[in-house]
C-alpha cells in the first residue's frame, strides 16, 4: 500500500515536514508513505490557469496523489487555521474542477500537524473538514494527532526524539492504514 504524505509547509525547519520524514519510518509493514512538499506550486491565478494550464509543479503532485492509495496532509496552524500557501496548493489540485473525482473523490485521507504553540493543530485540523468534505475525500476521524510545543520533541537536526510522540505516531498510522484496508468504496 502506497500512501502520500504532503507537509504544508515551505520552511525548511519546518516540525511538519520533521514529523512527515518521522511517519515515513514508523509506517507498518506491507504500508509505504512517500513525502512531498508544495514548493513550487505558484499562487493560484484563475488567469494563469486559462492561458497556460496546470503547472508542471501541480500536475507532478495530482499524478502522485492519484498513484496513492491514500493521502496524509501534515498540515502547520497558523492564526487558528489552515495555512495559505496549503490551502494554496490543494486549490490547485483541484482544478480543472473535473479533476476532483479523479484526485480527491473517495480517497481516504488523514490530517496531522506539529506547532510550537500549545494546542498543536487542533484548529487547522478542524478547518481542513469542509475542504476535504467538499472535494468528497473521506477523513478519517479513528486518531487524531497534533504535535503540541514541537520545539521539544524534535532536535535542531529535525529527528523526533519524543518516545510518546514516536508511539502516538505511530499508532495513528497503523489505524489510517487499517482504515484504507478496510474501506468499503462509497460505503
Amino acid at each position: 500500500m502506497k500512501i502520500l504524505g504532503i507537509s504544508g509547509s515551505l520552511r525548511k525547519g519546518s516540525y511538519n515536514s520533521a514529523l512527515l520524514r518521522a511517519a515515513v519510518s514508523l509506517m507498518p509493514d506491507g504500508a509505504q508513505l512517500e513525502a512531498a512538499s508544495i514548493h513550487g506550486i505558484p499562487l493560484y491565478d484563475g488567469d494563469l490557469e486559462a492561458a497556460e494550464g496546470i503547472p508542471a509543479s501541480v500536475q507532478t503532485l495530482k499524478d502522485r496523489i492519484v498513484q496513492a492509495e491514500g493521502l496524509l496532509l501534515v498540515t502547520p496552524e497558523y492564526n487558528n487555521s489552515i495555512p495559505g500557501p496549503f490551502k494554496n496548493a490543494i486549490d490547485w489540485l483541484s482544478r480543472p474542477s473535473s479533476d476532483i473525482v479523479k484526485v480527491f473523490g473517495d480517497r481516504p485521507v488523514g490530517v496531522i500537524g506539529a506547532s510550537p504553540g500549545g494546542f498543536g493543530t487542533i484548529l487547522a485540523q478542524n478547518a481542513w473538514l469542509p475542504v476535504l468534505r467538499t472535494l468528497g475525500t473521506r477523513p478519517w476521524f479513528g486518531g487524531r494527532l497534533q504535535v503540541s510545543r514541537a520545539g521539544n520533541v524534535f532536535n535542531p537536526a529535525g529527528e523526533l526524539t519524543d518516545e510518546a510522540i514516536r508511539a502516538q505516531l505511530r499508532k495513528y498510522l497503523a489505524g489510517f492504514v487499517d482504515f484504507i484496508r478496510n474501506r468499503t468504496p462509497g460505503g
